[in-house]
Parts: C-alpha cells; sequence; structure tokens
C-alpha cells in the first residue's frame, strides 16, 4: 500500500493523537497540528521526519490556510486531512452567553470549515483525497445540557453532506465520523461550563446520570478502525465510532419517523391546491 499523507488539527490528544500514532506506525507521513507545539514533541522524538509539527489555533482561517499549504509543499501531497481539533461547552441553552456560544461554533465549526476550504483544492488539482469531520453521535441527536455543542456538530454535519456532493467529481470522499462516549478529556480539561441557574439542578443532575454515559469506549481501540474508513476504496459518508450510537440513533429516527408520519395530514394541508 502506498503511503498517505494526513494532516491532522488537535493531534496533542485524543482521538488526534490516536490517529496521527497509528498512521505514523505503519509508515505514512503526519501533519500534525497543535495550539501548544511543545505536545507534539514526542511525536518528532520517536517519528523523525515522519512528522511535520505545526503551531495552529483552527479559529484563525489565514493561519489554517498556511499551515495547510506548508504541510502540502513539506510533503508533496495531501491524501487525508482530518478535522479534529474541538471541544465541549457544557450549559443549559438559557445559561449560554454569547461569547461561549460564539467560542463553540468557532472552533468546532467555523475551524473545522477553514481547514476543509484550505486542502480542497490541493486535493482537487491531485484528483483525489479524503477529508475526515469529527462529528458526534451529539451531531445527530441531542441531549440537555450541551446545545452550544450539538449546535457546532449538527451544522458541521450539514455542511460536509452538502460538500461530500460537491467534491465527489473531484475524486475527494468526506467522512464523518460519530464517536459516542470514549474516554478523552472532551468533558474534562478541554470542556467549558456556563454559570449555572439554580432552576435546571434536576435537569442537570438527570443529564449527568444518563445511561449513555457508562461504560466509555478506549480511544486507542480506535486506531485500526480509522484505517480502515481511510483505506476503503468508497468509504462511508458517515459511520458511528463505538457501541452506543447506533442504539441512540435508532430510537430517536424512530421517534422522528412516528411523529412526521402522524402530522403528515397537516403537511400535506399546509403545501396547498
Amino acid at each position: 500500500m502506498v503511503s498517505k499523507v494526513w494532516f491532522i488539527t488537535g493531534a496533542s490528544k485524543g482521538f488526534g493523537r490516536e490517529w496521527a500514532e497509528a498512521a505514523l506506525e505503519r509508515g505514512d507521513r503526519v501533519a500534525a497540528t497543535a495550539r501548544k507545539p511543545e505536545t507534539l514533541d514526542a511525536l518528532v522524538e520517536q517519528y523523525g521526519d515522519l512528522v511535520l509539527p505545526l503551531q495552529l489555533d483552527v479559529t484563525d482561517r489565514d493561519a489554517d490556510r498556511a499551515a495547510v499549504a506548508r504541510a502540502a509543499e513539506h510533503f508533496g501531497r495531501l491524501d487525508v486531512v482530518v478535522n479534529n481539533a474541538g471541544y465541549g461547552h457544557f450549559g443549559m441553552v438559557e445559561e449560554l452567553s454569547e461569547e461561549e456560544l460564539r467560542s463553540q461554533l468557532e472552533t468546532n465549526l467555523f475551524g473545522a470549515v477553514w481547514v476543509t476550504q484550505a486542502a480542497i483544492p490541493v486535493m482537487r488539482e491531485q484528483g483525489s483525497g479524503h477529508i475526515i469531520q469529527v462529528s458526534s453521535i451529539g451531531g445527530i441527536s441531542a441531549f440537555p445540557t450541551v446545545g452550544a455543542y450539538h449546535a457546532s456538530k449538527w451544522a458541521l454535519e450539514g455542511i460536509s453532506q452538502s460538500l461530500a456532493q460537491e467534491v465527489a467529481g473531484f475524486g475527494i470522499h468526506v467522512t464523518l465520523i460519530e464517536p459516542g462516549g470514549f474516554s478523552t478529556d472532551w468533558s474534562g480539561p478541554s470542556a467549558s461550563h456556563s454559570e449555572e441557574i439554580s432552576a435546571y439542578a434536576d435537569v442537570r443532575e438527570a443529564a449527568q446520570n444518563r445511561p449513555s454515559k457508562a461504560s466509555p469506549g478506549d480511544p486507542t481501540a480506535t486506531r485500526a478502525p480509522i484505517l480502515k474508513v481511510v483505506d476503503a476504496d468508497e468509504p462511508p459518508l458517515r459511520v458511528f465510532f463505538g457501541q452506543a450510537p447506533l442504539d441512540i440513533a435508532t430510537k430517536d429516527y424512530e421517534s422522528r419517523l412516528a411523529t412526521w408520519n402522524e402530522w403528515q395530514p397537516v403537511a400535506l394541508e399546509a403545501q396547498g391546491s
């Protein structure tokens, strides 16, 4: 198999770090980005010239363009671009400040879009490429306390589905990875929190104890699966990672279909003659 060139945002930890190591272990080359470049030192020490460490805050559109251009020039091509940088914000919708909501969207949505826009011309010119958008089961379903996060991931899902249709003719694939709960620091040190309103205490407690938060997955176990996705001749537009998402999605979509069918007479009435 011909080695691939990867560009991975948020490669300092979590999925980004696991997938960078998975690629490097088999001899692929990786442009690894992080806000703090020193967090990439261990990768460089172990894998040498296979790694191009880049300092990057994905909310900076000009910096995104420069980082992607540097990676393409350094390695000569870009085969896989992974938009992994992101974080979770916790807060009821009423509790969200403008700054908190905008920051969540700037990183999780706009950052991914800016990197994607920078990578597409490179991939279009070479006639191939694969864009991996790290979404979530929270990109197709929703739960209390993480409305801002859901807003960012639902938007990423929609724009990426449009993108997939737009770039297919150029030989570019798009895949949305939709993990369930994993033992990353998404809800730990990387997370941010709104100032709490006491009226939501019961809702908050129920959300913290929901069954879907039990038995989180092991991020290291995702190494082989991500390689299967990027090596597929016809990769999926969407793929779950973890045990919980399929059950959550099935119940959610069955409920939606039941409601839509129940209210279809109203929909037809709204059509008019």
